[in-house]
């Protein structure tokens, strides 16, 4: 699932580089609005994605489906040149890319995932001591 996060905030990474071309330097409310919703949903997904993938990888990752979506995106909308070059290294990206992935670690979401729910455990314990102790002394005081 983190993978699918990553490859979802890369795409939203496309879509707010795109706001910050046509909010015009945050002069034009309705794109600069859509551009801050577009930046804060792709870092959130970032940064789930990165509770159990390598930094390192996920931002490498991360950065390169920004550019390369980026890229192709400014070809096919903004009619910017699409010579022998720019392919040739869009296609250096990609093949970075699914490298990256190919040779990464997760880091085991088990545990992180496990300490979470022993920490709400123990809460709910701690929390129901604390109800227990006040009936008790309410027993006490009648």
């Amino acid at each position: 699932m983190q993978w699918i996060f990553l490859l979802l905030a890369g795409f939203l990474e496309v879509g707010w580089t795109f706001g910050l071309k046509y909010s015009e330097g945050f002069t034009q409310l309705v794109p600069s609005l859509v551009t801050i919703v577009l930046l804060a949903a792709s870092f959130m997904l970032f940064a789930r994605a990165m509770r159990t993938i390598e930094i390192g990888v996920a931002y490498a990752m991360f950065t390169g489906i920004g550019t390369v979506g980026t890229v192709i995106a400014g070809i096919l909308v903004l009619h910017e040149p699409a010579d022998f070059w720019r392919l040739f290294f869009i296609a250096l990206l990609v093949g970075g890319i699914v490298g990256l992935k190919l040779v990464s670690k997760e880091k085991p979401a088990v545990a992180t995932e496990q300490a979470e729910i022993a920490s709400s455990i123990q809460e709910r314990q701690e929390a129901s001591a604390v109800r227990a102790n006040n009936k008790d002394r309410e027993k006490v005081g009648t």
